[in-house]
């Protein structure tokens, strides 16, 4: 009679986070105004204006949209400002940058709220590989926020994990 196989990993204490389970859904887009600036360098107000009064913002409902422009034009802030007071009626987040930027400040909020209870005095695994763009600096709130009250964090799958912090 074989002995029973006992899988240790799934008896243990240990807590696994994948932040990959805190992902927003929403479509993510960036907004480029170079094309609404003359000759992609200079912003003419009145133009500027009549751009973002006849665009239709509906097309953003429910996105997370990372602001820019990828040309080398001075855009003052105001301009910024503008477009976010029409697509604030829309979309879920705006920010000023490209989409590493828009996913931190996604998973700066998520993580803020996130009720670390469960995590005291247990060992924590942050797990390592994801399907989805998950920003690195998610990895360093998550440790930041948790390490004061976990056991132990280690980082990677139970199979095969990289010790991080121990509390003493």
């Amino acid at each position: 009679m074989a002995e029973e196989i006992i899988n240790r990993v799934a008896n243990s204490k240990l807590i696994t986070i994948d932040l990959e389970d805190f992902y927003l859904d929403g479509k993510r887009v960036v907004f480029d105004i170079k094309d609404w600036l003359f000759e992609g360098l200079l912003l003419r107000e009145k133009e500027f204006r009549a751009h973002v009064k006849n665009h239709d913002w509906s097309l953003y409902t429910d996105s997370f949209v990372a602001l820019s422009c990828s040309s080398d034009a001075i855009i003052p802030s105001w301009a910024y400002l503008l477009i976010t007071a029409e697509l604030t009626n829309f979309a879920k987040k705006v920010v000023i940058g490209n989409l590493e930027l828009l996913e931190t400040v996604i998973f700066n909020e998520v993580l803020f709220t996130l009720n670390i209870d469960e995590f005291e005095n247990k060992p924590v695994i942050i797990k390592g590989c994801s399907n989805k763009p998950i920003p690195e600096s998610a990895y360093t709130m998550l440790i930041s926020k948790i390490q004061p009250i976990a056991k132990s964090i280690m980082y990677g799958e139970a199979c095969s994990t990289v010790p991080l912090f121990k509390k003493k």
